[in-house]
């Protein structure tokens, strides 16, 4: 089994900068992606972000540009630095990793993220 617990979220302003980590403990193999989802009111959970092992980065079109993902591999962590931030970026954001050897994956309970003035 493998756990992951999301740290980070809050509450900040438009325009304002947040900082997310999820920590992965368990049975971790070596090669593993990891991402961020995000599910706001009313809406249906959509992707974010993903990194590989190698490092190799994907963003939603909404995000380009305003988030970055990266990823300890020492730490089994990856972060999500979100700048610049809207308030339709209003949502909980949720921890997925996957090991492409096998296809299974893990998710995290979530963290809330509110962006209001």
């Amino acid at each position: 089994q493998v756990q992951l617990v999301e740290s980070g979220g809050g509450l900040v302003q438009p325009g304002g900068s947040l900082g997310l980590s999820c920590a992965a403990s368990g049975r971790i193999f070596s090669i593993y992606d990891m991402g961020w989802y995000r599910q706001g009111p009313g809406k249906q959970r959509e992707l974010v972000a993903t990194i590989t092992s190698s490092g190799t980065a994907d963003y939603a079109d909404s995000v380009k540009g305003r988030f970055t993902i990266s990823r300890d591999n020492a730490k089994n962590t990856v972060y999500l630095q979100m700048n610049n931030l809207k308030p339709e970026d209003t949502a909980v954001y949720v921890c997925k990793l996957r090991f492409p050897s096998t296809s299974y994956e893990y998710w995290g309970q979530g963290t809330q993220v509110t962006v209001s003035s």
